[in-house]
C-alpha cells in the first residue's frame, strides 16, 4: 500500500478521528472544477491569508450571536473548500488524475474554529516525484496558514487493501466526500475492495472504539466536567450511533432509541457549547470545565438570579441531551444488523434481509448475492425479502439477473454443493427466482407423474437430488466413499446444474431425457457456458438413467458390459459424475428405493468402470469411421484440409477426443504440421485458478520426466494430467498446475520463461536435475510425515501395455523421480494419466519396452528402482 506522507511532520497531525456514513459523495464521472479557478491569485485582491481569516471571523460573529450550531459550521465547511480549491488549482500543473476528499468533521461539514483539517489525497496512478512536489505546493500553504492538517496519500489501487487498513480511516473513510479534482477516483477506490467485509470490520472497529473510549470515562455520561466530544452522551457517541446506523440499516434510529428530533436537538446544542470552548480557549479544546460553564451559559443566554442557577440550567439540558444520545446509541448497538453485502444486513431475528427494498426490487442482479450471503452465514432469507422478491420477479426476463459475465459465473458458483444449498434454491423456488432465472423449471412447477415408485412432484424431487448431495459433503460411514467422489470433483456445481435439468423433460408424459437434453441446451446459450462445461452437463442429463439401469438390470460380472458402459462415460471425470447423480436421484424417488443392496451394486459398477477407464483405455483407439471424427471432419475450419484430422488422430486413444474439445483438436492438427524432430510446441492457458500446459512434440528418452521436472522447478503443483503417444512419435501431453509460489502471476513475462526453459531442458542445452535439486531437499526436509508408497504392476487389464499404478505422497518432484527412473529401467512411457487426491497423488503409467509388454522379470526390476526412488534411497 502506498501511504506517501510528505515532510514537515511536525506541522501536521496524522489522524482521522470522525465516525459518518458509508459512500463516497462522489456520483457520475466529473471532474469537479476548482472553484478558486474563478478567484485566482490574478484575478482576486484577497490573498488565501486574507479569506481564510475572513470565513474565521464570520463563524466568529456566529458564534458570539449564540448561533455557532450546524448551520454556522456548514457555512464555515464551505468557506474552506473554497479555500482547499484555490490553493488545490493554484498548486497545478496536475502530473495526473489527482482526487482530493475531505474526511471525518470535515467530510460532514462540522469544522469548528479550531477543528482539524482531514484531507484524503487520492492519486489514480502510481505517485512519482512530480506528484510528490504537487503535494509540497498543494499542502504547505494550509500549514503556513496555521492549520492542523491530517493528510492520508493513497492510490486508487491501495484499495483492494483497504479492509486491512487502520481503524481510525476506515471510519473516516465512511464520511468521505469530493472537494476538488477527479470525483470519480474514490469510487475506483471503494470497488477495488469487498463491501459487505469492509463494513462489517468498519462496525467492528466503530464498536471496539467505543467500549475503549468509554472505558475511560467510567461507562457513564454524568460527568459534572463533561468532555462534549470523547466522553458517553458526547458528539462522537452522536455519530457513531448515526454511523452504524448508516453501515447497517438507514431506519434503524426510526424504530428506536430517542428519535430523530432529540438527536438533532442534541447535536445543534453541542454544537452551539463547542464553537463557544473553541473561541473561549483560542484552540482544539472540548473540555467543558467549570470555569468554562459559566462563560458558556452567559454566552447561550441561560436565564437565572445568579451564575449558579444559569450554570445549573444549561448542564441539566446537557445531561438531558447526552441521556437521549446514550439511549440512541445503546439501541443502535443492539439491535443493528450486520452488513453481509451491498444492500444486505443480517438480523439474529428474520435472517437476510435487504437494506433498502426500493432499490433493490429495481436491480434484479443483485438478489442472487442475498442467497449467497444466506448460504455463507446459515441464515434463512426473511420473509420480507422473499416476499419482496416473490411481488416483483415476474417483471424480469432471465437475463436481468444475471446481465454480465462476472453475474454468470456467481451463480454457476453457487450451485457449488454445500450445506444449505437445498434450502436456499427452495426458498428461491417457492418466491418464484429460480423459474424466472431458468425457466425451463416452471414447466416442472408442481408437475405430478402417477406411477408405483415416485413418491413426490418432480420439481421437489429434484431438489431433493440436490439435498442428497449435499449431504455428502461432509459424511462418514457407508457414504464415505461417495463423499470421496464429490470431493474429487473438479466442477462439482456443474453435477447440481445438471441435476436441476435432468427432468424439466418430465413436463412431456415420453422420453423425458431427450426433451429435458434439449431444454439444457437453451439454458447453455443463457449462461454462456464454455464448450466443456456444455458437453459435461449435456452427457449428465442426457444418460442420467444409463447407470441405474446398467447397476441394477445387467450383468456387470460381465466385462462386456462394464467395457459398454466405459465407452459410454469415456472418463473418470464424468464417471464419478453420473455415479453420485445416479445415487441422489435414485434416492430423491423414495426413501425405500435406494437400499443397501443397490448401493452396493451402483459402487461395484463405478470401481470396474473406472479400473477399466484408467487401466485398459490404450486398447481403445480412434476408430476411422467413428461419428465423432466425421463431425471432426465436417465442422472443421477452411485452414485444415479433410485428410489431415483422421491422419492425426490415428492410433490415439478414444479417450483423446472426450479430453480435448474440438478447437483444441483443430490446434494440435495445425501445429503438428512438419513438426520436426528436435521442434517443441508448448503454450500456457489460465483455466479459472489453475493453468494448462500443453506439449507436442517427437517422443525421446525422458520427455515426459524432463516436462514434469521443469515444471517442478518452477515451484508449481502438478494436480493431473494426461499424456498420449502415437504410434509415429508424435506425443501430446497436458498438465494441470497451481501456481503456488505465484510466479506466473508476478512476472508478466513468466509463461514465456517457463515454456523457454521446458525447450532448452528438452533440447538438452539444461539439465533439470540441476535445476530441480536445492527444491527437491528442501521439500524433502519441509515433507510432514506421510503413507508408504504403493507400487502395482498389471499386465493382465491391457493387451499393449504394461500398467504400473503409482499411489504415493504427493511432493515436489514426485512425477519428475518416478517417470526418470522408469525411463532408466529401458522403459517407453506411452500414456500417462495423473491424478491428485488431497495429498495423494495417483498416476497411472502405460509402459512398454522395445514395442511389447514388459516380463515378469522387468516388472520386478521397475518396481524394485521406484520403491528406491520413492523410499529416497537413490
Amino acid at each position: 500500500m502506498i501511504s506517501y506522507e510528505v515532510p514537515r511532520a511536525e506541522r501536521r497531525r496524522l489522524h482521522a478521528d470522525h465516525f459518518s456514513d458509508i459512500g463516497s459523495g462522489a456520483g457520475s464521472r466529473t471532474l469537479v472544477e476548482p472553484l478558486s479557478r474563478a478567484v485566482s491569485s490574478q484575478d482576486s485582491p484577497l490573498s488565501v491569508a486574507d479569506r481564510f481569516q475572513a470565513a474565521r471571523a464570520e463563524l466568529t460573529a456566529a458564534t458570539v450571536r449564540g448561533e455557532g450550531g450546524r448551520r454556522a459550521l456548514r457555512q464555515y465547511s464551505l468557506r474552506m473548500d473554497a479555500l482547499v480549491q484555490r490553493l488545490f488549482a493554484d498548486a497545478g500543473p496536475l502530473p495526473q488524475l489527482v482526487g482530493v476528499f475531505a474526511l471525518g468533521g470535515y467530510g460532514r461539514r462540522q469544522l469548528c474554529l479550531h477543528s482539524d483539517i482531514d484531507l484524503l489525497v487520492l492519486f489514480a496512478a502510481a505517485i512519482g516525484r512530480e506528484d510528490e512536489q504537487f503535494l509540497h505546493r498543494f499542502l504547505n500553504p494550509l500549514w503556513d496558514l496555521g492549520l492542523t492538517v491530517g493528510h492520508h496519500v493513497r492510490e486508487v489501487t491501495d484499495g483492494r487493501a483497504l479492509e486491512a487498513d487502520n481503524n481510525e480511516f476506515l471510519l473516516a473513510l465512511t464520511d468521505a466526500r469530493s472537494i476538488v479534482g477527479d470525483a470519480t477516483l474514490l469510487d475506483q477506490y471503494f470497488e477495488a475492495t469487498d463491501v459487505a467485509r469492509t463494513a462489517a470490520r468498519t462496525l467492528d472497529a466503530l464498536k471496539t472504539l467505543i467500549a475503549e473510549r468509554h472505558a475511560k470515562y467510567n461507562d457513564t455520561f454524568y460527568q459534572l466536567e463533561p468532555e462534549i466530544k470523547e466522553a458517553p452522551g458526547g458528539l462522537r457517541d452522536l455519530l457513531g450511533a448515526r454511523t452504524i446506523a448508516k453501515l447497517t440499516d438507514p431506519g434503524l434510529l426510526r424504530r428506536g432509541g430517542s428519535g430523530f428530533r432529540a438527536l438533532d436537538e442534541a447535536e445543534e446544542f453541542l454544537f452551539r457549547v463547542r464553537s463557544f470552548l473553541h473561541l473561549e480557549t483560542g484552540r482544539h479544546h472540548d473540555l467543558l470545565s467549570h470555569e468554562l460553564q459559566e462563560r458558556v451559559a452567559d454566552r447561550l443566554g441561560y436565564p437565572g438570579a445568579t451564575m449558579r442557577h444559569r450554570v445549573e440550567r444549561m448542564m441539566s439540558d446537557y445531561f438531558r441531551h447526552a441521556r437521549a444520545i446514550d439511549r440512541s446509541l445503546k439501541w443502535a448497538l443492539r439491535a443493528a444488523p450486520v452488513p453481509v453485502g451491498r444492500n444486505l444486513v443480517r438480523s439474529s431475528t428474520v435472517g437476510i434481509r435487504f437494506v433498502d427494498a426500493r432499490e433493490a426490487t429495481d436491480h434484479p442482479e443483485t438478489w442472487l448475492t442475498m442467497f449467497q450471503a444466506a448460504l455463507a452465514t446459515g441464515c434463512p432469507v426473511s420473509d420480507e425479502a422473499l416476499g419482496c422478491i416473490q411481488q416483483h420477479a415476474g417483471r424480469y426476463e432471465p437475463e436481468a439477473f444475471f446481465p454480465t459475465p462476472a453475474h454468470r459465473a456467481a451463480l454457476v458458483r453457487f450451485l457449488k454443493p454445500c450445506a444449505g444449498l437445498y434450502d436456499r434454491l427452495s426458498e428461491m423456488h417457492d418466491a418464484g427466482l429460480l423459474g424466472q432465472m431458468f425457466p425451463e423449471f416452471k414447466a416442472i412447477t408442481c408437475r405430478v407423474v402417477r406411477d408405483f415408485y415416485h413418491k413426490y412432484t418432480v420439481d421437489e424431487h429434484t431438489l431433493l437430488t440436490i439435498r442428497n448431495l449435499e449431504r455428502l459433503v461432509e459424511s462418514a460411514g457407508p457414504r464415505a466413499r461417495f463423499a470421496g467422489l464429490l470431493a474429487e470433483l473438479e466442477a462439482p456445481e456443474l453435477l447440481v446444474l445438471a441435476l436441476l435439468y435432468h427432468d424439466v423433460g418430465k413436463w412431456r408424459d415420453e422420453g423425458h431425457e431427450i426433451e429435458s437434453t434439449r431444454m439444457a441446451r437453451l439454458m447453455f446459450d443463457r449462461l454462456d457456458l464454455d464448450e466443456q462445461a456444455r458437453a459435461t452437463v449435456e452427457f449428465l442429463v442426457r444418460e442420467h438413467l444409463k447407470m441405474s439401469l446398467v447397476a441394477f438390470r445387467r450383468d456387470t460380472e460381465d466385462p462386456e458390459i462394464v467395457r459398454q458402459f466405459a465407452e459410454i462415460v469415456g472418463v473418470e471425470e464424468r464417471l464419478k459424475m453420473l455415479c453420485l447423480m445416479t445415487l441422489a436421484d435414485v434416492e430423491a424417488v423414495s426413501r425405500e428405493t435406494l437400499t443397501p443392496w443397490r448401493e452396493e451394486l451402483l459402487w461395484r459398477l463405478y470401481v470396474d468402470t473406472y479400473n477399466y477407464l484408467t487401466h485398459a483405455y490404450g486398447d481403445e483407439v480412434i476408430d476411422r469411421e467413428a461419428s465423432a471424427l466425421a463431425d471432426l471432419i465436417e465442422k472443421r475450419p477452411a485452414t485444415l484440409a479433410a485428410g489431415e484430422i483422421p491422419e492425426f488422430l490415428q492410433g490415439l486413444p478414444r479417450r483423446y477426443l472426450q479430453l480435448f474439445s474440438p478447437a483444441a483438436v483443430y490446434r494440435h492438427v495445425r501445429l503438428a504440421r512438419d513438426l520436426g524432430p528436435a521442434a517443441v510446441q508448448a503454450w500456457l492457458e489460465r483455466k479459472g485458478d489453475e493453468w494448462e500446459l500443453t506439449v507436442l512434440a517427437r517422443d525421446r528418452p525422458f520427455l515426459f520426466s524432463n516436462i514434469s521436472g521443469v515444471l517442478s522447478s518452477f515451484g508449481m503443483d502438478i494436480l493431473r494430467g494426461f499424456a498420449f503417444t502415437k504410434p509415429d512419435g508424435l506425443i501430446v501431453d497436458m498438465f494441470h498446475f497451481t501456481d503456488v509460489e505465484r510466479f506466473l502471476e508476478l512476472n508478466s513475462e513468466g509463461d514465456a520463461e517457463l515454456v523457454h526453459v521446458l525447450k532448452e531442458v528438452i533440447s538438452g542445452r539444461l539439465d533439470i536435475a540441476t535445476r530441480l535439486k536445492g527444491r527437491e531437499l528442501g521439500a524433502f526436509r519441509r515433507r510432514l510425515p506421510g503413507f508408504a508408497p504403493v507400487i502395482h504392476c498389471d499386465n493382465d487389464s491391457s493387451r499393449r501395455y504394461t500398467i504400473v499404478e503409482i499411489v504415493a505422497e504427493n511432493a515436489l518432484g514426485l512425477l519428475y523421480r518416478v517417470s526418470r527412473a522408469m525411463s532408466e529401467s529401458g522403459c517407453d512411457v506411452d500414456l500417462v494419466l495423473i491424478a491428485t487426491e488431497g495429498r495423494r497423488a495417483i498416476d497411472v503409467f502405460h509402459l512398454t519396452r522395445q514395442g511389447a509388454k514388459l516380463s515378469p522379470q522387468e516388472q520386478a526390476a521397475v518396481t524394485e528402482n521406484l520403491q528406491r526412488v520413492l523410499e529416497g534411497r537413490s
